[in-house]
């Protein structure tokens, strides 16, 4: 009866040690080690990639915002602030409306075809409503109306095809130079600047392709935004 008393102490005595190794080395030591590494090697990615605007953070760089005016009264979809440049379409996002404690968007395409509404392999000039074809030509001829500006008008050959198709995920941070340049008329006209000036800022805010070769040039529209609220207070 004793030795069993005594054994039965021994192993638990045993695997609490154990244990308590175990949730120190697993549970403080090395979360510990890889923190510090993350924060030394990578302490931008490690922190989500934020950006910051007169010292507060305005979000991430991986992340796509929507610059929109205030919804008016009985108004159900937001018309864009054109003093911004303007980002991708997110017709794949969703609202959440299962857990309504938050607000909260939920990411995703819009799992439409890429022949969708199409005849013949093109898009007709009446697509079916709800259709990949109808979404697209919306969407050109709103870029064409809002860029539009006195002593410049964009032709609809001239719009590139980020500007009316969204991503997989509806949260794609960046735009092509070329959209971006083709905004940078409104951009000068809605915030009294000189082109040039504007063109300058999507100049220097554009980047390259990964590695010299992979993908095509881009903007990141929150910095560009950022740079070009920047400029506006110093006008």
């Amino acid at each position: 009866m004793n030795n069993s008393l005594v054994n039965t102490a021994r192993l638990l005595g045993a695997g609490l040690r154990a244990l308590l190794v175990l949730t120190l080395v697993t549970g403080v030591v090395y979360p510990l080690v890889v923190t510090g590494i993350a924060q030394g090697l990578l302490g931008d990615k490690a922190n989500g990639s934020e950006i910051t605007a007169n010292g507060k953070v305005v979000g991430s760089s991986l992340i796509g915002q929507a610059y929109n005016l205030p919804l008016k009264k009985g108004q159900e979809t937001p018309e864009p602030d054109l003093k911004w440049f303007q980002g991708r379409p997110a017709n794949g996002l969703g609202g959440n409306s299962i857990n309504t404690r938050y607000t909260l968007i939920l990411s995703g395409a819009t799992n439409l075809a890429g022949d969708s509404g199409a005849v013949d392999g093109t898009c007709p000039a009446e697509p079916e409503e709800g259709t990949l074809c109808a979404q697209v030509l919306a969407a050109k001829a709103a870029v064409v109306k809002d860029n539009s500006v006195p002593g410049y008008t964009v032709e609809p050959s001239e719009v590139p095809a980020d500007a009316v198709t969204s991503s997989g995920s509806g949260l794609d941070p960046d735009i092509s130079s070329e959209y971006a340049g083709l905004q940078a008329h409104r951009i000068a006209e809605r915030n009294g600047l000189p082109l040039a000036r504007v063109e300058k800022l999507v100049e220097d805010h554009t980047k390259g392709r990964t590695l010299g070769f992979i993908g095509e040039p881009r903007v990141n529209v929150l910095e560009l935004n950022s740079a070009l609220r920047d400029l506006a207070a110093k006008r």
